[in-house]
């Protein structure tokens, strides 16, 4: 995921106004917000129990962003693993990638896997970024390899939308 999303960054820089007039901005929890994030209206963002998640106008990207306490990296990823299987997402352990970015300030840690769901081979991606002190966000993303590509752009400007909350 992590070159997928340098990837989209890459086009949201080079093509920045494209989709960026139909993005909603969403800080979540609303009830005490830690972060927030922009995604189009046609993905259908909505607020989640524990956060905020969309997906794409053609159903090819999920992506989700969790708050959790900021603990327990490896519970995470377990928790995770676990949402994304009892949604039909396999995820082969053997392909299992890692790296580090930053995104506006924050540090990002990655975590890629390859898969499969229901349609086929998918690209299967955690981010783990923490906006504040004791506080974490779970990014869960998984895209239809072949069909996520269409999305590269702005799927850039939504992961280059989040922010920490003021």
């Amino acid at each position: 995921m992590k070159k997928f999303i340098a990837a989209a960054a890459l086009a949201a820089m080079l093509f920045p106004a494209a989709s960026f007039a139909a993005m909603k901005t969403l800080a979540f929890p609303s009830d005490a917000p830690v972060a927030s994030i922009a995604f189009p209206e046609s993905w259908g963002p909505e607020e989640t129990d524990t956060g905020i998640q969309a997906t794409s106008d053609d159903g090819a990207i999920y992506i989700s962003i969790d708050v959790a306490d900021g603990e327990g990296t490896d519970k995470a990823i377990d928790e995770v693993i676990a949402f994304l299987e009892k949604n039909g997402v396999s995820v082969d352990p053997a392909t299992q990638k890692q790296s580090e970015d930053t995104i506006n300030g924050m540090k990002m840690a990655n975590f890629d896997w390859s898969g499969k769901d229901k349609d086929g081979p998918v690209s299967i991606g955690l981010s783990l970024v923490s906006p504040k002190p004791n506080k974490l966000l779970l990014i869960t993303y998984w895209g239809t390899k072949g069909e996520q590509e269409k999305h590269a752009q702005t799927l850039g400007e939504i992961i280059n939308s989040l922010k920490p909350a003021k």
